[in-house]
């Protein structure tokens, strides 16, 4: 999977570029504010619908422009595919595959498998749970066709159970979305406890690998005490969660849990450990994806020198290069890159949204 090429309009500083890729390595260097992540963000934009930056879409239209526009092409093996984004300020997306528009953004998702790692991205580890569900059910996402669907009508339900929880006082009366709540809730569970003990040999390869002095485990949480059927915890805790107006027990309470040396890994770990934890879940999982379904996963790094000692970037860039996957690759300058000598590469240089 790679882009060959990329056209961006209007998108944040950038007025107008057209760039062609490199399938492998494409480094993007420029001072801060030139608009190396942008670039970067523009083409994470075109797999998600959606910024890693901001979530206000008129803040990334270009000052008094009415959209803008992302459009690339995409190889994997002997495929080729088209695919367009318009944003407009007043809030409406169109997207096209092969000139024809796309009914769900998950089309385009399912294209385009990519993995961002940033300096803000430590929230993987540090921040809530949803982070971590989100790098659980973006494995699932990919790994099996029946998990979105599933996925999008547990997220349904729950949300009518919520709103029913509102108006009933007894607690038959949500059985009607209780019984089927429950057993999509114990399929999703299941996938995912499956996908973490896939994953789980990958993980610890690879932060033995980032991190050989410490010992690193992980376990999953299902959102509900384990060997528990979730009917009995809903029925169980009907009366509370009619108090605090939701359902407080459930896959949206899912969690995957870090340890090192047996604590919990963000209390444990400095800021660059815990950003070499990071980038050895990102890099695990793509290659997992590799591994199971042979598809290569695109990688986006932002900042590439930021927290890492030289040893430690030349470890990430002979990984990179290992997976045999498009990267993006923002630095500051090239001697940033000076541990990356990959033979086939690109090299764009950004200055006030211009790009050569």
């Amino acid at each position: 999977m790679a882009i060959s090429r990329l056209l961006v309009q209007n998108f944040r500083n950038i007025a107008q570029t057209d760039l062609e890729f490199e399938s492998k390595f494409n480094f993007i260097v420029g001072n801060n504010g030139s608009g190396k992540t942008s670039l970067l963000e523009a083409v994470y934009y075109l797999a998600h619908g959606r910024s890693f930056k901001s979530a206000v879409s008129n803040r990334i239209i270009s000052y008094e422009q009415p959209h803008f526009l992302l459009h690339c092409k995409v190889q994997e093996y002997q495929h080729q595919w088209s695919i367009g984004l318009q944003k407009f300020r007043q809030g409406n997306t169109i997207f096209k595959i092969n000139g024809e528009e796309a009914n769900k953004l998950s089309q385009l998702t399912h294209l385009l498998p990519m993995q961002i790692i940033t300096p803000e991205g430590l929230n993987l580890l540090n921040g809530g749970p949803i982070y971590r569900r989100a790098f659980l059910d973006w494995g699932l996402f990919h790994h099996n066709n029946a998990f979105y669907p599933a996925w999008s009508n547990l997220n349904r339900l729950l949300k009518q159970r919520n709103a029913a929880l509102q108006q009933v006082s007894d607690y038959n009366q949500l059985l009607i979305w209780d019984k089927e709540l429950v057993k999509i809730a114990h399929q999703v569970t299941s996938w995912r406890a499956e996908y973490v003990e896939s994953l789980r040999s990958e993980i610890e390869r690879t932060c033995a690998l980032f991190l050989p002095e410490l010992h690193i485990s992980l376990t999953f949480y299902q959102g509900w005490e384990k060997e528990t059927n979730y009917g009995d915890i809903l029925k169980r805790n009907f009366q509370r969660d009619k108090a605090v107006g939701y359902t407080m027990s459930g896959t949206q309470k899912a969690d995957l849990r870090f340890r090192c040396n047996g604590l919990p890994a963000e209390d444990v770990l400095s800021r660059g450990q815990l950003k070499l934890l990071m980038c050895a879940l990102r890099l695990a999982q793509g290659e997992h994806l590799m591994t199971q379904k042979n598809r290569h996963c695109i990688f986006l790094i932002d900042d590439f020198a930021s927290e890492l000692d030289p040893s430690k970037r030349e470890l990430l860039a002979h990984r990179l290069q290992q997976s045999q996957s498009q990267v993006f690759i923002t630095a500051i300058t090239n001697d940033q890159l000076i541990q990356m000598q990959p033979k086939n590469h690109r090299t764009f240089y950004v200055k006030e949204g211009r790009i050569d």
